[in-house]
């Protein structure tokens, strides 16, 4: 039996994919989150992991799940491609590494897969206490209290935990607005995207300083009939293979609408694209002609910024909720898994050892990798986002 009672707050892939491991190694876990349901709020499409995170999923899921998984996960060509407004190649990068692409909310689906009893939806935390025995006292929005022996923070860049326990832990505007859409890939659209646009990212960049990217999800089963297949009665939907298309540019470039850019409906962002690229190759203005309107939302790009490790308490944080980054290295997704994968490890075995120890070892190392990703990202992105410098503290 489980010494301890671990409480993570957030329902995203970092949590999510926790809870899996603790409830794999008998540690009693609940996860809450603010949402009402999985798919409440449009948080992107296609999501890019490494092999660090794959690996990393494949230490937390069990069997089933993994192959749950790999029936879901598209392997693109492992390479970062740029290219001009007319589609003149500008700079590709090939990796040694493995790609994989997984479609988000089908990985957010497969990562609540057996744990459903575990999450309650529609469920914000508003804070948190240590209590007499030294244990966490959680603070629900219905006004009620739970208890735990660890306060997980995985509720992302808005994190309410992290805003409490580490006050002096910024977030700041990178100056990119991204627009995120997708293209279902049929027949004929598939027409519009030549080889070099099947790989990992391949980035259009104008003139202007804005750009279009696209990345493709192809897979290998489609989502519910694999899900019906390997696990019954588990709710993935049927999806089919689509290209993510995205537009992003610097918030002066946007103008006076960018006040308005989270709040306007699909069909007004689908032309402000539309009308950003009248001068580019006709390939990439039918490429955004069949971006669904019904898919696009829009939102501002923001990053962490790097403090020094802190005194390890039975609370800590992961993802988002400490190291949110700049998209620009694809790193964001990898960097929560590993989390994940760290910190389940750390909890299990100090099950029977010390759990101030095992949450300090895994802090210091988060700490290290978590804000190296969030450099590379800062530096990706002023070299091809156009982003602001990342400050220094």
């Amino acid at each position: 039996m489980s010494k301890f009672t671990i409480i993570i707050v957030g329902a995203g892939l970092g949590g999510l994919a926790l809870a899996q491991a603790l409830r794999r190694h008998g540690v009693a876990v609940s996860v809450y989150e603010r949402d009402l349901a999985l798919d409440s709020r449009r948080q992107g499409y296609r999501l890019h992991l490494d092999s660090v995170a794959w690996d990393a999923l494949h230490q937390l899921l069990p069997p089933v799940l993994v192959d749950l998984l790999t029936a879901t996960t598209g392997t693109p060509r492992p390479r970062f491609t740029l290219l001009d407004r007319d589609l003149n190649e500008l700079f590709g990068q090939e990796s040694a590494e493995p790609a994989f692409a997984v479609d988000r909310l089908t990985l957010r689906a497969i990562l609540l897969t057996g744990i459903e009893d575990s999450v309650v939806f529609g469920t914000p935390v508003t804070g948190y206490h240590t209590a007499g025995d030294g244990r966490i006292a959680v603070h629900l929005s219905d006004g009620s209290t739970v208890h735990g022996d660890v306060l997980v923070g995985a509720d992302g860049i808005n994190s309410v935990v992290r805003q409490q326990y580490l006050p002096n832990a910024r977030i700041v505007e990178t100056g990119v607005w991204q627009i995120y859409g997708a293209i279902p890939l049929t027949d004929d659209t598939r027409k519009l995207f030549d080889d070099r646009m099947f790989g990992v990212f391949t980035m259009i960049t104008g003139a202007d300083g804005s750009f279009v990217g696209v990345a493709p999800v192809e897979f290998p089963e489609n989502p519910a009939a694999a899900a019906a297949r390997l696990t019954p009665g588990s709710m993935l939907a049927s999806v089919s293979d689509y290209m993510t298309c995205s537009f992003g540019a610097r918030s002066d470039w946007f103008g006076p609408a960018e006040q308005s850019l989270r709040h306007v409906d699909g069909d007004q962002l689908h032309d402000i694209i539309a009308t950003a690229v009248l001068t580019w190759h006709p390939r990439v203005q039918e490429i955004i002609a069949h971006c669904d309107p019904m898919t696009l939302f829009a939102l501002p790009l923001r990053s962490s910024v790097p403090i020094p490790a802190w005194n390890t308490t039975r609370v800590t944080l992961l993802g988002d909720a400490i190291h949110a980054m700049s998209p620009a290295s694809g790193s964001g997704a990898c960097t929560a898994l590993r989390d994940a994968a760290g910190l389940a490890s750390a909890l299990t075995h100090a099950v029977d050892g010390d759990l101030h120890a095992a949450l300090r070892d895994y802090e210091q190392h988060m700490v290290d990798y978590g804000f190296t990703a969030v450099r590379a990202g800062a530096a990706n992105g002023e070299r091809f986002l156009d982003q602001k410098p990342l400050p220094l503290q």
